[in-house]
């Protein structure tokens, strides 16, 4: 339990600014529901606010583990969360941004905190599940965002790099999931968020092992929304067009930013998706850049 990357400290109750809140009550059998609204009416969206919500118990709030947390679109799924009440855990193989991460979003520890993670890797995964179950006592969401690609044709992709590619992008998700549903299961609002991409869909050259990752992962939602449904657990498939985020601007600096979406776009659309009422589920959703040139 070494691992665990949170500051202790009191809450910081008084004087703070915020956009949003969530309110937990009871409904008729006892379960605690939350809100993304400082009125507590459940699922309606609260626009920014400058006057503190009420806050969650901090033995009930749903608590959410957002993997490639520490930058791109992990890092704004892990703001918009956090910023609706949630605890968050801010888990990434970069563990120095990670924890860079977490403090920007939370400098006392309270409500977020970080863990590095090798999605990839079983035992780091089942490390992560024991760390984040210790720090919050609880698991309501998992994200699995984490992702990684090259770029080569398939015959010149290292068959290594080729694995590595599906054991983070397609084989992660199932190692989180795996380790993430019992806790899920004891969940009243239970959630998997699978981030895929147009490359599920769509196909172009030179990208056969990111393509291959994302269309498994893609079935794997599919499968485990048609399971886990039955049990009371919610899974999301979001289909993600290009984003102004490292993995396309770091690799690809010829692309147009103006072409593509702002990542804090998508991450509200997952914070809707989290607050949603508990009785629908979205099995998948796509959202694109208006100029999006992968997607009809």
């Amino acid at each position: 339990m070494s691992e665990v990357m949170s500051r202790a400290g009191s809450a910081n109750r008084d004087g703070v600014r915020v956009r949003t809140g969530r309110t937990g009550r009871t409904d008729h059998a006892g379960r605690e529901r939350w809100s993304d609204s400082p009125s507590g009416r459940r699922g309606s969206t609260a626009v920014a606010v400058e006057e503190r919500a009420p806050a969650p118990s901090r033995t009930t709030r749903p608590i959410a583990l957002v993997t490639g947390g520490a930058q791109g679109l992990g890092a704004a799924i892990a703001e918009e969360l956090a910023a609706a009440g949630l605890g968050v855990v801010v888990a990434d193989i970069q563990a120095d941004r990670a924890r860079e991460r977490a403090q920007l979003l939370d400098p006392v520890g309270d409500d977020v905190a970080w863990v590095p993670i090798n999605v990839a890797d079983r035992r780091s995964v089942d490390a992560a599940m024991d760390v984040t179950l210790a720090r919050f006592g609880r698991l309501d969401i998992l994200v699995n965002n984490a992702g990684i690609d090259h770029t080569a044709p398939f015959d010149e992709i290292d068959p290594d790099v080729f694995d590595e590619v599906i054991g983070v992008n397609l084989l992660g998700p199932v190692n989180m999931t795996r380790a993430a549903l019992p806790a899920l299961r004891r969940s009243d609002r239970g959630m998997v968020i699978n981030i895929v991409s147009t490359a599920a869909k769509r196909t172009w050259p030179n990208a056969s092992a990111y393509h291959a990752s994302k269309w498994g992962l893609l079935g794997f939602s599919h499968a485990l929304h048609a399971e886990a449904r039955t049990y009371g657990v919610r899974v999301t498939a979001v289909i993600c067009g290009g984003m102004r985020t490292p993995f396309i601007l770091e690799r690809f600096p010829e692309v147009d930013p103006e072409t593509l979406q702002d990542p804090r776009t998508v991450a509200r659309t997952i914070r809707g998706l989290v607050t949603a009422e508990d009785d629908s589920v979205v099995p998948e959703l796509t959202i694109l850049p208006m100029r999006e040139t992968s997607w009809p």
